[in-house]
């Protein structure tokens, strides 16, 4: 489904909602607060409405983003909806309220009193009538079959054929469109082939969720075979998709199992995102403010570092390359070079302390980690963020996940210039140091917050000033 599209579509409704709201309040102050003061048309509409005809609706635009109003956007609850609305508009309104109009000309406080109530019911009503008439559409849709998600049934034999047969029969569509289905391990399963085809084998997964362009995968596997629950979510973890495991009967006493819509079956949904969409939203754009902030005041820093790096030997002055990053899609990283030319012309290789490799100009950088500091571009382009696990080659990705599968969790975020591993540990120089080091990321996945990262960015500057990284 064309989720830009779709998203388009509320957004210009809330745009002219909040335009056309602002400017029924507008009429409102004039005509009638201030109607002394203002008596045509020509008076209502001057410098002060034209510039703030503007400014309100995009301030209302981002007051959505970041509290992640458009994200999921086809898998809204109308009741949600309700009141994320009504809880927005009245924040907003006192926002406005407190900024805009505290200082403005009134004959008694009950102008103020009725100026709020406007603001907040016309605002209100006039953002959610458009929204729930597109969500009601939609969800009728979704009900109807005419749209769903791309799914993939994970399974074998019994159990996954239950599960089709059940999403199948369900009055209400949950939305879930089957393209088919692949085993955890490679057997027939002769009676859901019937119904729908078999794509591959289950070392395929990340493949033929990419080509089949899948926004969802059920796990429907048999009791006996749950302890394969970690291959398969860990295998996953390097996707983008909705993950729904069936549960067993003792997850449901157990109260672990949820239902997101009433026609739907009970399903246990493994959370795709590790944060609020708020938090999300305020770390990117703290990565973009904090990166363009760094670039301009560090920008004498880049200059001498890069003069020390041109005269410390022969080649270029930014080393790029290629690492792996969210949802496993690989990126170029830029750092000063800290090495000697061709120093892996015979293959990857890992640094050490006493690595002849390094110049003496990349030991006193890797020190104070100035060779990093060009990844502030990597975070403003949006393929790093400021913390998160250290990227890595696929060459060493393939050998810390014979040691340690769950590596690939990390995955699940940007990479970022500094982690707790990091901070913690600092370099690695083989295989055994990176898993040794991956449990701070793991620790840290599982406790994601813009707390944490403030502390890790704390302890990183400490690191660079006191010139102790490893």
């Amino acid at each position: 489904m064309n989720n830009k599209l779709h998203t388009i579509k509320y957004v210009v409704f809330d745009l002219f909602s909040a335009a056309t709201a602002w400017t029924l309040f507008f009429i409102y102050r004039k005509m009638i607060i201030e109607i002394d003061n203002y008596v045509n048309l020509h008076n209502i509409f001057d410098k002060n409405y034209l510039i703030s005809i503007f400014v309100i609706p995009v301030f209302w635009l981002l007051s959505y983003y970041l509290m992640g109003y458009y994200r999921d956007i086809y898998r809204k609850s109308r009741l949600k909806e309700l009141w994320q609305t009504f809880t927005l508009s009245l924040l907003g309104v006192l926002i406005i309220f407190f900024i805009l109009i505290l200082d403005d000309f009134i004959n008694t406080y009950k102008d103020y009193y009725l100026s709020l109530l406007f603001l907040f019911s016309t605002h209100f009503f006039l953002t959610y009538i458009p929204r729930v008439i597109i969500t009601s559409t939609t969800i009728k849709r979704l009900r109807n079959r005419n749209i769903g998600f791309s799914t993939l049934l994970v399974g074998s034999n019994g159990e996954a054929l239950q599960t089709f047969n059940e999403f199948k029969n369900q009055k209400k569509s949950a939305g879930n469109k089957f393209v088919g289905f692949i085993n955890i391990y490679d057997k027939s399963n002769v009676e859901l082939e019937k119904l729908i085809p078999k794509l591959g084998k289950f070392e395929d997964l990340d493949i033929i969720i990419k080509k089949q362009q899948i926004e969802e995968v059920i796990v429907a596997i048999e009791s006996s075979e749950h302890k394969e629950i970690n291959r398969i979510l860990t295998k996953l973890h390097r996707t983008n998709v909705i993950i729904k495991v069936i549960p067993s009967m003792f997850d449901i006493v157990t109260g672990i199992a949820n239902i997101s819509a009433l026609y739907s079956s009970p399903l246990i949904k493994i959370p795709n995102h590790l944060m609020t969409a708020v938090q999300e939203n305020i770390k990117r754009l703290f990565d973009v403010f904090v990166s363009l902030f760094a670039i301009l005041i560090l920008s004498p820093v880049y200059t001498i570092t890069a003069i020390a790096v041109k005269f410390s030997s022969k080649g270029p002055i930014i080393y790029a390359q290629e690492r792996v990053g969210k949802n496993g899609k690989p990126f170029k990283i830029f750092k000063f070079r800290s090495m000697y030319l061709d120093s892996e012309k015979l293959g990857p290789s890992l640094s050490s302390d006493n690595d002849s490799r390094i110049t003496k100009v990349g030991k006193f950088m890797r020190k104070t980690r100035l060779d990093e500091i060009p990844q502030f571009f990597n975070v403003l382009f949006g393929s790093m963020s400021l913390v998160g696990p250290r990227p890595e080659r696929q060459f060493y990705i393939d050998k810390i996940v014979e040691k340690a599968p769950y590596y690939l969790k990390l995955h699940k975020v940007k990479p970022g210039i500094t982690s707790w591993g990091q901070v913690k540990f600092g370099y690695a120089e083989n295989v055994d140091e990176m898993v040794e080091r991956l449990k701070y990321d793991i620790i840290y996945l599982q406790n994601m917050s813009l707390y944490v990262d403030f502390k890790i960015l704390i302890y990183t500057v400490r690191t660079v000033i006191q010139g102790t990284g490893k």
